[in-house]
């Protein structure tokens, strides 16, 4: 009999636990260890911050769902990693052993890289929209905000990988500011690391930059790209402007009166605490601390650790911005690596060597207020067999359906691929050739 621990139950982790319960007989224990006790869709994050959503709309306790599909839940931090021994130690002082640790963090986010960003309750300047607690703190200044307009500015800083949900917030609060009334007191700024509009990390998917440069100016939104932000004061951000070879040609002092500005990511703090600078972080994480994993999803040291989703270690895809841009981890890419890890580790319980490998897909549908985009990049690092970008009502309306789908299928316990089996059906994108 195997001891598999899950690490985190988010929109990674959660089907991860399903899955391998799922797969693995009854035989095995499945513990699922996560800092909270309620999983929240965290794609929604953005309407929360706006008022489109309550946290409750959102999220639901996780340990009677996890219980009933016979998944031990430990409310617990992690706050120490020894690969050597299995070992994980929690918050509570407790030793957890296991034989096969999957890692499903996500990453902490890195506000103090910048003097003065992140929300109030993290001591900056900004708001954030990376959590649903972050996500209704933003709603409240949002609220007093809208009493008073003033500027906006919004997106992302440097070494940021996640550059849809900044669009996403851009295109949503110009939306409700139409519908208060109140756009033409609003001037709004994009300011984004990314060397273009619709770069996204990815070196663009299909016309993203024509697209999203296209809808900005439809909606009088300006931006500033290659854009390092240097400081964050009260009501003032300042931002260095770079040209392609890494100069910079503009210092710009922007104020506003509300301002969300994705940060960049690192590793779980238990994963930062296994950093070896001598040694390029070490075996098990990389100098950020993200997890080091190899074509199985596992890792190349510590084969019995597995690692997914925004916490695992991935090159950027375009070296040459000048300013540092991440590469993105989304929810296709995510949903491949957990089907991967589930078929490898039944293998090795059945003494066979790993054989299975996430695809690296990415299909995105990313809101904008009153319509939306989708991008579609197969695989996501190019070149690529398949990649568009397509605009519409209906990527709004579908990503509203997607929602409610999503926390049926994880208040249930369901465990299909989801997003195989409803978005990439929707996009008449067939399997066989997401895999290709």
């Amino acid at each position: 009999m195997a001891t598999i621990v899950v690490v985190g139950s988010s929109t990674g982790g959660l089907p991860m636990a399903y899955d391998i319960r799922k797969t693995l007989g009854k035989e095995h224990t499945i513990k699922v260890v996560n800092a909270v006790d309620e999983f929240t869709f965290v794609p929604s994050n953005p309407w929360v911050a706006v008022g489109w959503r309550k946290p409750e709309d959102i999220s639901f306790k996780l340990e009677p769902h996890l219980v009933r599909k016979g998944i031990e839940f430990y409310h617990q931090t992690v706050t120490k990693l020894d690969p050597d021994a299995n070992m994980l130690t929690l918050s509570d002082g407790s030793e957890m052993g296991y034989d096969y640790l999957i890692l499903a963090t996500g990453p902490s986010l890195a506000f103090d890289e910048v003097e003065g960003f992140g929300p109030k309750s993290h001591g900056g300047n900004t708001v954030s929209i990376c959590t649903t607690p972050h996500s209704v703190e933003a709603f409240d200044e949002w609220e007093e905000f809208c009493k008073k307009p003033g500027p906006i500015v919004v997106g992302a800083v440097q070494g940021a990988s996640c550059f849809g949900p900044a669009y996403e917030f851009a295109m949503i609060m110009e939306t409700e500011l139409r519908k208060r009334k109140i756009r033409n007191q609003v001037p709004m700024t994009f300011v984004t690391a990314e060397p273009y509009i619709g770069h996204l990390g990815l070196s663009g998917v299909g016309d993203s930059k024509g697209l999203l440069e296209s809808e900005m100016r439809n909606r009088h939104i300006n931006w500033i790209c290659n854009a390092k932000v240097t400081k964050i004061e009260d009501g003032k951000m300042y931002v260095d402007e770079h040209n392609n070879r890494g100069d910079v040609i503009d210092q710009h002092e922007l104020p506003f009166g509300y301002s969300m500005m994705l940060p960049a990511f690192k590793g779980s703090k238990f994963l930062v605490d296994l950093v070896q600078p001598e040694n390029m972080g070490g075996p098990l994480v990389n100098p950020r601390g993200f997890v080091k994993v190899d074509q199985f999803s596992r890792n190349p040291t510590y084969h019995n650790i597995y690692a997914l989703g925004v916490g695992i270690a991935i090159p950027p895809v375009d070296a040459s911005c000048p300013v540092p841009c991440g590469t993105p981890k989304t929810g296709l890419m995510i949903e491949s690596m957990v089907t991967a890890i589930c078929r490898n580790v039944e293998d090795e319980l059945a003494g066979k060597e790993p054989a299975s490998e996430p695809t690296w897909n990415t299909v995105c549908l990313a809101d904008m207020g009153d319509t939306g985009a989708a991008f579609v990049a197969l695989p996501q690092i190019p070149p690529r067999n398949l990649t568009w970008a397509k605009k519409g009502k209906w990527v709004h309306l579908a990503k509203i359906a997607f929602e409610k789908y999503f926390i049926r299928n994880m208040k249930s316990g369901n465990s299909e691929p989801i997003y195989q089996k409803y978005i990439m059906k929707m996009l008449g994108i067939n399997r066989l050739k997401a895999d290709k």
